[in-house]
């Protein structure tokens, strides 16, 4: 391991001390945060694969009933039927802290019927209706679904960052700055020595 490149001197080594003992505790603050981080990042991936299971599930249901709506159903009606919206939503959208990452909080405030179904019973068949009903159902599940799929990724970016952080102070820094106190801490006993042994030349001169 290679060391820094001071001047061995007491003041430095007291110095690089210093800058080690400040090195350990953020180590050690940061693992714990990324431990934490880990745990805290697989239960929302559990909740995440959870909501996408049962929204694709949901989908796939809504768009079988699409199909059997539209196979029923001149082209020209389905389409004019399907492209009015069913549903008025309104979402509340803001932001969450999750170990000091900035993830969104988006909420669903109101998912009410914009005057019952966008066409009339008798033009279209009871599969439409109850297709644009589970669609409209599924809108709030849709939004939650996006809003951990996003914090899943920011959560991973933000624990890879800090898995850096903490291997360039365990693997680099802490065992550079040791190496450097090693290497001071030995000249500065060589030249004790030397100073000794230069004391008792002059001595022995002397009598």
């Amino acid at each position: 391991m290679s060391r820094l490149n001071v001047n061995p001197t007491r003041m430095e080594m007291k110095k690089l001390k210093a800058r080690l003992d400040t090195a350990v505790r953020g180590h050690k603050l940061l693992k714990d945060k990324s431990d934490e981080m880990i745990r805290r990042f697989s239960i929302i991936i559990k909740e995440n694969k959870r909501l996408r299971d049962e929204v694709e599930r949901e989908l796939s249901k809504t768009l079988k009933l699409f199909s059997v709506a539209r196979s029923v159903t001149p082209s020209y009606e389905a389409e004019t039927a399907f492209a009015m919206p069913a549903a008025a939503v309104a979402v509340s959208c803001g932001i969450d802290s999750i170990m000091g990452v900035e993830v969104p909080a988006v909420e669903v405030v109101e998912n009410a019927a914009s005057g019952g179904l966008p066409y009339a019973y008798a033009e279209i068949t009871g599969e439409a209706d109850y297709s644009v009903e589970r669609a409209a159902a599924l809108i709030p599940k849709m939004l939650k679904l996006a809003q951990t799929e996003k914090t899943v990724r920011m959560l991973a970016e933000e624990i890879e960052r800090n898995k850096r952080r903490v291997n360039a102070l365990e693997y680099v820094m802490i065992p550079q700055l040791e190496e450097t106190i090693k290497y001071i801490k030995s000249k500065l006993d060589e030249n004790e020595r030397a100073a000794v042994i230069r004391l008792m030349k002059v001595k022995s001169k002397a009598q």
